[in-house]
């Protein structure tokens, strides 16, 4: 392919190639290959590893922790690799987590894949993230507003430390990941949503 066609064509196949790694919904393929059911009729129905921990099964749990977080890891390096925007392609890969073509466009809540894009496009800014979590999760022992304040939080960082190229684009993806966690949210302020180590969250 001629290089002038290539810079048209690079951001639909980045997008495209996104989507498609970040849709694998690892928290399905790995509860059944453990003989552990259908994650999408047990506690909340989220594909995403905090309701696979509801399974009770740690290593699996932590094993779509680790499996969604480097899918969107993955999308940024080989659309860097291969020199297609890997920006672009982080961004595909939070979609396809969100709304998975395989399942009904109904996929999980985007924490874990929005760290892997953020470990990929900027790493240090993912152990920000990471801390962030830890410290509002030790403080309040609820995940979802852990996730929810280091989402509002890396834009603002990247912002001011000189990322402002990453800013506008994590922005975006902080309002989807409050967007899924809508739920969560209404519970929070009801005082009902459950804590870590609790039943539900």
């Amino acid at each position: 392919m001629p290089p002038a066609e290539w810079s048209l064509a690079a951001p639909l196949v980045a997008l495209a190639l996104g989507y498609l790694l970040g849709s694998i919904p690892f928290g399905l393929i790995l509860t059944r290959l453990a003989g552990l059911g259908d994650i999408r009729e047990i506690g909340s129905g989220n594909i995403g590893a905090t309701n696979v921990l509801r399974t009770g099964n740690k290593a699996v749990a932590a094993a779509t922790l680790a499996g969604d977080m480097l899918k969107g890891t993955a999308a940024v390096l080989l659309a860097d690799q291969f020199d297609m925007p890997a920006m672009v392609a982080g961004v595909g890969a939070f979609l396809g987590h969100l709304w998975p073509v395989w399942l009904g466009f109904r996929g999980g809540k985007g924490v874990a894949t929005y760290l892997g894009v953020l470990l990929g496009l900027a790493w240090p800014f993912a152990l920000a993230f990471a801390g962030i979590w830890i410290v509002v999760a030790f403080l309040s022992r609820y995940s979802s507003l852990s996730a929810l304040v280091a989402s509002a939080a890396i834009p603002v960082l990247l912002g001011l430390l000189g990322r402002s190229d990453l800013a506008g684009v994590f922005g975006l993806l902080g309002v989807l990941l409050w967007f899924r966690h809508a739920a969560n949210l209404r519970r929070l302020m009801a005082g009902t949503e459950g804590r870590i180590g609790g039943d539900k969250s």
